[in-house]
């Protein structure tokens, strides 16, 4: 079951990675424009659309907010706690905290649930993305920058950012039974970017993955890697318990949280002039990892190991 698992869930996404990982070899791509592109045009076109036409209730929706901050706050205080006791210097304990917290539901997360949960999984994890993003442009920033010795205004890179408006607009249309699919030469354009964010995300994982050259994963890199892959699902798994989600959606919620280090963190470490290094080996090592723990994860899930996550 383990091998059919990552051959029809974790095979796919490897195979779209190695390819833009090939793609870069052979061209040597420029990584800036690609992200500018998923950052500027494809992140914000998906959630616009997707967030805007969820059939998930209100009130799930929240609570998949909330325990998607939960989460994020206990990876958080998992990371502090151990950086106390190894009594790191400040840049280290705001890289270990950037590559733990902030997780990869984008373009490793939306097409993992795309493949194992095709129904419920990618409607769920819009949510999921919005507030990772989110987070992402506001306490990210705030760990990038506090951990960097050039330190930069906080808030001018957060308000450049188009997601927060494309999930304000999308919340703005949702309420208002979105009209904006009324308009056809617009709701189509945004439709075709939503719908090629999977591939194109991938594509640009795989090319930073080519350009990056990590140290090895060991002391706090190797914590970090454990923190996030194998910490992460064991607070998923109590938090989904006090939330009180059961059933598919309990199951998409913890798997959501096996995804390896947002590329996001390398990005910001980079733009803020902090442990860039770190924070690039973090994203490497997770996503070549995040395939072993996802298999297993979810063939937990689906054995029925977690009673009330059973999918």
């Amino acid at each position: 079951m383990l091998f059919q698992i990552f051959v029809d869930v974790c095979l796919p996404i490897l195979a779209v990675i190695g390819l833009g990982w090939g793609l870069d070899r052979l061209f040597g791509l420029d990584l800036k424009t690609l992200v500018k592109l998923n950052l500027y045009l494809f992140v914000p076109a998906f959630i616009l659309v997707r967030l805007s036409t969820s059939d998930l209730a209100g009130l799930i929706g929240l609570k998949v907010v909330a325990f998607t901050v939960s989460v994020i706050l206990s990876m958080g205080a998992l990371s502090w706690i151990v950086c106390a006791i190894r009594k790191q210097p400040p840049g280290q304990r705001y890289a270990m905290k950037l590559s733990t917290m902030i997780y990869n539901c984008g373009n490793w997360g939306i097409p993992l649930m795309t493949l194992a949960f095709s129904e419920l999984g990618p409607v769920v994890q819009v949510f999921v993305l919005a507030t990772m993003n989110l987070t992402s442009f506001s306490l990210g920033v705030f760990l990038a920058n506090a951990g960097s010795s050039e330190r930069k205004g906080l808030f001018r890179p957060i308000l450049k950012q188009p997601s927060p408006y494309a999930i304000l607009l999308a919340l703005i249309l949702r309420a208002s039974g979105n009209p904006l699919e009324e308009v056809v030469f617009v709701w189509t354009p945004l439709t075709y970017l939503a719908n090629g964010l999977v591939g194109f995300a991938l594509l640009t994982l795989g090319v930073q993955l080519s350009q990056t050259k990590p140290p090895p994963p060991v002391g706090n890199l190797g914590i970090a890697l454990v923190i996030r892959l194998v910490g992460g699902p064991l607070v998923a798994t109590v938090l989904t318990w006090i939330f009180g989600f059961r059933g598919e959606l309990a199951a998409i919620l913890i798997l959501g949280t096996a995804a390896p280090t947002a590329v996001n963190t390398a990005l910001l470490a980079h733009e803020f002039k902090a442990d860039s290094r770190f924070a690039a080996a973090a994203v490497l090592y997770s996503t070549l990892l995040a395939s072993v723990a996802v298999t297993a994860l979810l063939g937990a899930l689906r054995a029925g190991w977690i009673p009330w996550a059973t999918p």
